[in-house]
């Protein structure tokens, strides 16, 4: 495909970093700063151009009229929806727009075809739904969904005391009796796609497939903790915070915001009704304790700064014993973070990207199997995919034990109208199945690429 990415900022040197390890396309990225165009030139095999995407002479320069899509990611929406809207008419491409504020998402619905729109994404909502998600289940530190919902990976990290130090993978089901699959286990800065004879130890940083059902009662049996949090405090009012409350609240958890500009508090006060806004410096230790930190089930650390983000998560964690979760923009040392245990950490340009390489992915895919979901897990060191089988499909009609897999694949699994499938040898994956896959390898498309 030929793909031109509008705007080098977080998430569009994320999409370039991750698009041009895929050899089948051609990337071409836009940005007015020279400087970052040309270190990603020489960073990755793309081409480059200097210039604003709401330039007709840019986008032809960048060669719009043979592009098959158009990604636009400035700090702009106005910016990205003129670029879409010219790029629709001169060169008939496809295009995927950033878009952030919540008045645009509610009208764009309108003019998606007139603007050639494939997707709308909204990085602040998209990581406020994982917020969402892992603070309703809080022992997690990162869940991921699939089979609309009826499917998830639930990370957690094993503790000292946790039933499953020192047991070896191939005990879980028969020992706890659960129908679960261990798809990944990461120790230190190393991920693993396990084998039976795999030993858990405590530390490690373990990921699961299961049904919601299957799951929940695993973590009852291994004395895990499952009920959403009933509070939580959140230390900044932007974006991301006002679609997180707005989710909490509709689902009961009560909601304390902490923003330092009285304006935004009193348009907080307005959207949000039911939550608890409070004006005042929320990396101040005192505003913190006085607002009642120490009582809090859960904490959100969302002002800006990466830096603050994770000094208020560290403080939270001294003082309190809920669920952190730290956002985190643009710092790459995620080796050193994670070694602070800070519970979860949100890294939104990575969302945002995730959603957009799988829109990408999908264009590709053949007749006989197509991905229907597609998240990055163990820190970005795998992908876990779900491909719908077809009537073509090379797995189609065979047992799991029979498939000449390539190495760091497992099938984790099978999705069959409805019934959830923990995939043995013997199993077989029949057209119409939605299976999922977990590999260290990147740029699958279709299911044929998990064979020799």
């Amino acid at each position: 495909m030929n793909i031109i990415i509008v705007g080098c900022g977080k998430v569009g040197q994320k999409l370039a970093e991750q698009l041009s390890g895929e050899q089948e396309h051609d990337i071409t990225v836009v940005d007015l700063r020279a400087g970052v165009v040309h270190d990603l030139i020489n960073q990755y095999d793309i081409m480059g151009v200097v210039g604003s995407g709401t330039s007709l002479d840019t986008l032809l320069d960048a060669g719009v009229k043979d592009a098959d899509l158009l990604i636009a990611v400035t700090g702009s929406d106005e910016l990205n929806l003129l670029t879409c809207l010219i790029a629709k008419k001169s060169g008939d491409c496809q295009t995927i727009a950033r878009v952030r504020k919540p008045e645009y998402g509610k009208e764009l619905h309108l003019f998606k075809e007139d603007l050639g729109l494939a997707m709308i994404i909204n990085p602040e909502q998209t990581a406020a739904d994982e917020i969402a998600r892992v603070l309703k289940f809080p022992s997690a530190i990162q869940i991921d969904t699939f089979a609309k919902g009826r499917v998830e990976i639930l990370k957690f990290r094993v503790s000292q005391d946790s039933p499953l130090a020192d047991m070896i993978v191939a005990d879980i089901s028969g020992k706890l009796k659960c129908d679960v699959l261990v798809c990944g286990i990461e120790r230190g800065d190393k991920a693993f796609i396990p084998g039976g004879d795999f030993v858990i130890k405590a530390g490690d940083r373990i990921s699961i497939v299961a049904s919601q059902q299957s799951g929940a009662f695993f973590f009852k049996k291994i004395g895990v903790k499952t009920n959403k949090v009933k509070d939580t405090m959140i230390v900044g009012g932007g974006a991301t915070a006002y679609y997180l409350a707005k989710n909490l609240l509709q689902t009961g958890i009560k909601v304390k915001i902490i923003e330092q500009n009285q304006a935004r508090c009193e348009e907080l006060c307005r959207l949000l009704p039911k939550a608890t806004i409070i004006n005042g410096d929320g990396t101040d230790n005192h505003v913190l304790l006085e607002a009642g930190l120490e009582y809090t089930e859960s904490f959100v650390a969302l002002t800006n700064i990466d830096e603050e983000n994770i000094l208020l998560s560290l403080f939270a964690k001294s003082k309190c014993d809920g669920k952190l979760i730290t956002k985190i923009n643009r710092i790459a040392y995620d080796d050193v973070i994670n070694n602070l245990n800070l519970d979860t950490t949100i890294y939104p340009k990575n969302i945002t990207a995730e959603y957009i390489v799988k829109f990408v992915r999908a264009k590709n895919n053949s007749i006989d199997s197509n991905i229907e979901t597609m998240h990055l897990i163990l820190d970005g060191k795998a992908e876990a995919l779900e491909f719908r089988i077809n009537e073509n499909s090379p797995v189609a009609g065979k047992t799991i034990e029979s498939l000449n897999l390539k190495s760091n694949i497992i099938i984790a699994c099978i999705n069959r109208e409805g019934s959830i499938m923990t995939p043995r040898g013997y199993d077989v994956i029949q057209e119409g199945d939605t299976v999922i896959v977990v590999t260290t390898h990147r740029g699958f498309k279709d299911i044929d690429d998990i064979l020799e």
